[in-house]
């Protein structure tokens, strides 16, 4: 080596490895040959294989590149120090964790094992964004790092940023060691993007090599649910409680498809699993709403009752709702929206009217008039997008958890003309994905975009808006018996449901106010009382011909993901809509948290 290297030492490796890190930028023909100097006595020292990677691949050489650096990975997992940080990461010490691994990256910052490490300890606390940005530095320095790339697909399908999950997943090969893991991740980013086919085809290729996966079978039954195939997914949910008779959430999965009727040996099998030692509060959870649909199929109401009581304070302990954070945010949301922010901005916004938004507090009825509506061969239904949420989100300089700066919605006010028009083209860009039939409308189902409507009027002042409502005490007591997969705090404790249906009847009636007509205002009830006229009505407010199939709704074969699923695959029925009444007793904390809203709830704008 002599004169190239000033007679570095290398009796000191590590000081060796930094030095040809220095000649990285200016001569990597150098680097590498120091590399290979350190290797040559030590064959497996990380950080000059790690060199030997960055010199190779600034060489032009990736093949060689990648061959050091997974290398030096693979190097790294003997290390004392790392497998002390795993050990506390497992254990799930995780200041401990976080301590090593940090003065480790102090001390070489390229050590891409370590990184990927504390990109995990990151989103173990819900640093999404940290993680990702951790996982982009592993992949950067090791491109070919297969662990990397399926830990930042997962990162970015938890934030809803299912493309660009799925272009990652798309680099992964069973070769590199993620085979089957990969498959699973890549179905359930295919189903949030509406490829259920490939995605019911993926599972059942994983569970084909590996079928004692009770999680696996669960999704499978999900999917088999969403595209209208109950049998089988029946079948599904069934393999995964005989896999694992304590998987509550499996147990729920029969429960919530609202058809099935659970027999002596269901209940007897849930209520041994309730009593088993160590079972975790999600099991208990869901357990306990199965058992009270079960007890009300039998019309056991007290037991019923006492069943989604238990599940309800468990849920609700783990959530910790704030009803005041959603007043407030309406608050706001009504002292920006008057009528004269709204005639300044008179013109402005995306002209297109692509978008139906059907809105309101879930178990309204939202399912059933996107699935009238989808029969239509104009309109499409896609499902419940995050996007107008994720957008209001950015606006308001939010991480993914909810922290940093909140400046929505006042910010809209000082958007000009081009800023909100940009925002209605980039949600149409953003839902392009979810439009497979190329039909001129398309639907947006997420019911929590009421606290949205305003911005939505905002930036897509053509798009139709349609408020789904239900009586009060009905939906809430329809709330309180359904567990939801994500999101849908309030909905655990009455006294919080009904804050929560004061507050969006209060912002949808000032909608009324400040844009007299722009919300079309459907009662679940007059539909229910009423198909045909009703129909005729909602399609002639969207501006559609009458069709026939929107009245034979049932009939249409398409993807539904919402808890409604078969329900509207059959004709409408009253059945169920009294169902409240049998636990009335107990709606007290509900009705007093309405207010007057528990007389006006159809009123467009109560004094």
């Amino acid at each position: 080596m002599g004169d190239h290297h000033t007679d570095q030492p290398l009796a000191d490796p590590l000081a060796a490895a930094a030095h040809g890190r220095r000649l990285l930028a200016d001569r990597p023909d150098l680097a590498a040959l120091q590399a290979q100097e350190i290797l040559s006595a030590n064959p497996h020292f990380p950080p000059a294989l790690r060199l030997l990677g960055a010199a190779r691949r600034a060489l032009g050489d990736d093949e060689a590149a990648s061959e050091a650096e997974l290398a030096a990975i693979d190097a790294s997992t003997g290390d004392a120090e790392l497998i002390q940080a795993g050990a506390a990461l497992v254990a799930n010490e995780l200041p401990v964790a976080e301590r090593i691994l940090k003065a480790r990256l102090k001390a070489d910052p390229f050590d891409v094992a370590a990184i990927r490490m504390l990109a995990e300890l990151a989103a173990r606390i819900g640093r999404l964004q940290d993680a990702e940005n951790l996982l982009r530095r592993a992949m950067e320095l090791a491109p070919d790092f297969g662990g990397a790339r399926a830990n930042l697909a997962t990162i970015l399908y938890r934030q809803n940023r299912n493309v660009e999950a799925l272009d990652l997943l798309e680099g992964l090969s069973d070769e590199s060691g993620f085979g089957l893991s990969q498959r699973n991740l890549r179905a359930a980013t295919l189903s949030r993007l509406g490829g259920y086919d490939e995605a019911i085809a993926l599972y059942r290729d994983v569970l084909e090599k590996a079928p004692k996966q009770a999680k696996v079978w669960m999704s499978l039954g999900h999917l088999l649910k969403t595209v209208g195939n109950q049998e089988e997914a029946v079948a599904a949910y069934r393999q995964s409680v005989a896999l694992q008779p304590d998987f509550g959430e499996a147990w729920w999965s029969l429960a919530n498809l609202k058809t099935v009727r659970f027999v002596d040996a269901d209940v007897a099998a849930m209520q041994s699993a309730l009593g088993g030692d160590d079972l975790a509060p999600d099991d208990q959870l869901h357990l306990e709403f199965a058992l009270g649909k079960a007890a009300e199929d039998r019309r056991d109401h007290d037991a019923a009752w006492a069943h989604y009581a238990k599940a309800n304070r468990i849920r609700a302990a783990q959530l910790r709702h704030d009803p005041d954070q959603i007043s407030k945010a309406v608050d706001r949301a009504i002292a920006l929206f008057t009528p004269e922010f709204f005639a300044k901005r008179q013109g402005w916004g995306c002209p297109a009217d692509d978008p139906i938004f059907i809105l309101g507090m879930p178990r309204a009825g939202s399912t059933l008039i996107e699935q009238i509506l989808a029969s239509h061969p104009q309109v499409e239904g896609t499902m419940e997008l995050p996007d107008i949420i994720t957008m209001s989100r950015e606006l308001a300089g939010k991480d993914d958890q909810g922290m940093g700066a909140d400046l929505y919605p006042e910010i809209l006010a000082d958007l000009d003309a081009d800023q909100i028009a940009a925002l209605g083209r980039d949600f149409l860009d953003r839902t392009r994905i979810h439009r497979k039939e190329g039909r001129p409308f398309f639907i947006d189902k997420m019911p929590n975009n009421w606290m949205h409507a305003g911005f939505i009027r905002l930036i897509l002042p053509k798009a139709r808006i349609i408020d789904a409502r239900r009586h009060p005490l009905a939906c809430g007591y329809s709330n309180f018996k359904q567990h939801f997969a994500r999101g849908q705090s309030f909905a655990y404790r009455l006294d919080h449901f009904g804050r929560y249906y004061a507050d969006y009847c209060r912002l949808m009636a000032h909608l009324d106010t400040v844009q007299p007509g722009a919300v079309t205002r459907i009662i679940h009830e007059d539909l229910v009382d009423d198909p045909d006229s009703r129909i005729r009505a909602l399609l002639d407010r969207m501006g559609l011909p009458f069709d026939q199939r929107c009245i034979d709704f049932h009939q249409t074969e398409r993807a539904v993901r919402t808890a409604s699923s078969e329900q509207v695959r059959r004709p409408i029925t009253k059945a169920g809509l009294d169902s409240w009444k049998a636990h009335e007793p107990h709606l007290d904390p509900l009705k007093h948290a309405l207010g007057h809203w528990l007389q006006d709830w159809t009123a467009p704008s109560p004094a």
